[in-house]
């Protein structure tokens, strides 16, 4: 059976590097991760999960906590946390907890059942009993693009959420908005992200719950939009809700960005589609995937010291929903 080291000798490079870059980390460039995965295909490298379950009692499986598979952001997280868990040797194992909560089961309990040695929490959730449940039987929990439960002692990954929220808003300000209104979300990131938008355009500024699909920001936009003194700038949770902003404007016969520009959050693919082309936060989702799958593997083999928090750095790409506000 190849091992790691006949990959980096077939590809040319180091043991570290070819283990980093099976591991998918963002140091290593995407030319030198395409000839090491191509060395490891032509020889037929894998990792062993089951003569390791057999040797231990770990049984190479991370449990994936999704709450939502319509919304990209979930995407670009799996892309990073499944590349990073490969290298490690473990393999994901996704439960969609909306689904199986509609049918009466626990996602949570689901994954426990197929002996998963960690819980990656992905975005929201409404399974808190159940983690925090696995978490006091020494179950691993991590918390990737969420703070929600925040009662586990768990690892978090983030966005720095306040800063990205910051960046959008001053960006607005620049443009010479003045009328501005923030579409929030759930949880501790939609605190984070009103605590950004406030801070920058002040205490008076409007914040209102906008949801996270393209329904319920296309509900609260119109409701924003018909109004007298209409915001002449609004900034989304996300990008699916900014889609629903977009389609608002769209019905009410209102130029983006002439008459209204629009912000959203995540910087998935959806926003570079050129008919969108959707100015956007964007999180540095794949990273946090990459880095939640670094601290799982950590804490599967039973490592890691304690709870730990890492924020990745947000940045703003404009695009073309955003511009000055009517004259």
């Amino acid at each position: 059976m190849p091992t790691i080291r006949d990959v980096a000798d077939r590809a040319g490079v180091s043991k570290s590097l070819a283990s980093l870059a099976l591991r998918g980390d963002p140091g290593v460039s995407q030319a030198r991760r395409a000839t090491v995965r191509q060395a490891a295909e032509e020889l037929g490298y894998r990792t062993d999960r089951v003569a390791r379950a057999l040797a231990g009692t770990r049984s190479g499986m991370v449990g994936v906590l999704l709450n939502d598979l319509r919304n990209p952001w979930f995407v670009d997280l799996l892309a990073g946390l499944t590349a990073s868990l490969d290298g490690a040797g473990l393999a994901p194992v996704l439960a969609d907890s909306a689904t199986t909560r509609q049918i009466g089961r626990s996602a949570v309990e689901q994954l426990r059942s197929q002996r998963v040695d960690a819980v990656v929490v992905v975005g929201t959730t409404e399974d808190g009993d159940a983690l925090r449940a696995a978490s006091r039987d020494g179950v691993p929990v991590l918390l990737a693009g969420t703070w929600d439960p925040d009662d586990l002692g768990a690892d978090v990954v983030v966005n720095d959420d306040e800063s990205g929220a910051t960046a959008a808003t001053r960006h607005l300000l620049a443009l010479g908005h003045r009328r501005l209104a923030h579409l929030n979300g759930p949880g501790r990131v939609g605190e984070l992200r009103a605590q950004g938008f406030r801070g920058a355009a002040g205490a008076g500024a409007l914040v209102v719950p906008g949801g996270m699909s393209e329904e319920s920001g296309y509900a609260v936009a119109r409701r924003l939009l018909e109004a007298s003194e209409r915001p002449t700038a609004l900034l989304a949770y996300n990008d699916l809700a900014a889609i629903g902003v977009l389609s608002a404007a769209h019905d009410l016969g209102l130029d983006v960005p002439g008459d209204v520009s629009v912000v959203g959050y995540d910087n998935t693919h959806l926003a570079a589609i050129r008919h969108l082309s959707l100015t956007s936060v964007d999180n540095g989702t794949f990273a946090i995937g990459v880095q939640s799958g670094r601290f799982v593997a950590e804490r599967a083999a039973g490592t890691g010291g304690g709870p730990r928090v890492h924020r990745v750095a947000a940045s703003l790409q404009v695009r073309g929903t955003t511009g000055p506000p009517p004259a």
